[in-house]
């Protein structure tokens, strides 16, 4: 096998994996930017409690109409905006924080989730919500996915200023009336939107690793938001595509392969990154003691 076939036939010979490369793309350049959202509003673990808020919406889909792809989107994402509403009234009219309602709500949407599907269903169906059918997407769901990114890309270009300074600041614009609270709702949406998508790809429990992993290793690359953007949609594609790679070669779950490529390029980051990782402050600390 010469080194062209191992690295783009799996992708060039078999349909199945063309797709979800696609697909990964796709959700890369949708969910990458979001996270380095979530990382600057110190929101890194609100992504992971959402990724499981739209699991009991997604298990009702199931029930209703088995893998139906629009049932189990459209309960996902009632679920996720539910609970992203609770959590967000809990945390304004009570002095708990953010991040602890929406781990409470989490927690029970996690609990009620699997209880349903493991109840009405099988181990494997248990599997395929949980760690989702990378190689199994179909044209439907890579065209959802595909809407998804589309979206957020075009809102994100729309609302980017008032994101960035709600990052910063999150008084500033409701000192100056420019909605703030308006601009977190759709913040918060296009991230349900993102879970929901990547979860028919990547499963409700690994979803929230393509979204967060390289967006938390951006920050060792690029100091400037846009730039820490960009590397971590270029993380993402790569890991995607080592991930499936290995997954095809190695005959590995390629979900988890997904991940733990983008945890190896997380790691790397934080050894070797050229902005603030161990190997730059040793410099510093060698240099100015």
């Amino acid at each position: 096998m010469t080194p062209g076939e191992f690295l783009l036939g799996p992708f060039l010979d078999y349909g199945f994996m063309g797709r979800a490369m696609v697909g990964c793309v796709a959700l890369s350049l949708g969910a990458c930017p979001l996270g380095v959202l979530l990382v600057l509003r110190r929101m890194s673990l609100v992504g992971d409690a959402m990724s499981h808020a739209i699991l009991p919406g997604a298990a009702v889909g199931f029930l209703i109409a088995g893998f139906s792809l629009f049932a189990m989107t459209i309960g996902g994402i009632v679920t996720g905006l539910l609970v992203a509403g609770l959590a967000g009234i809990v945390s304004r009219y009570t002095p708990l924080r953010e991040d602890a309602s929406f781990a409470a709500f989490y927690l029970a949407s996690l609990g009620i989730g699997v209880l349903l599907v493991s109840v009405h269903g099988s181990n494997v169906d248990l599997l395929h919500v949980l760690f989702g059918t990378v190689l199994a997407l179909d044209d439907p769901a890579i065209l959802l996915i595909a809407s998804i990114a589309t979206v957020t890309m075009l809102l994100l270009a729309l609302v980017y200023r008032p994101l960035v300074a709600e990052c910063f600041d999150p008084q500033f614009l409701r000192a100056v009336g420019g909605g703030g609270g308006v601009v977190h709702m759709a913040f918060v949406a296009l991230v349900v939107l993102n879970l929901v998508g990547g979860f028919q790809a990547l499963g409700t429990l690994m979803v929230v690793g393509i979204m967060m992993l390289p967006a938390t290793a951006s920050r060792f690359w690029s100091s400037t938001v846009t730039g820490q953007m960009i590397i971590s949609c270029l993380i993402g594609l790569i890991s995607s595509y080592v991930g499936l790679l290995m997954s095809f070669h190695q005959n590995l779950p390629a979900s988890p392969a997904i991940i733990l490529s983008a945890s190896v390029i997380y790691a790397l980051s934080v050894l070797v990154g050229r902005i603030d990782s161990v190997f730059v402050r040793s410099i510093q600390l060698r240099h100015h003691p």
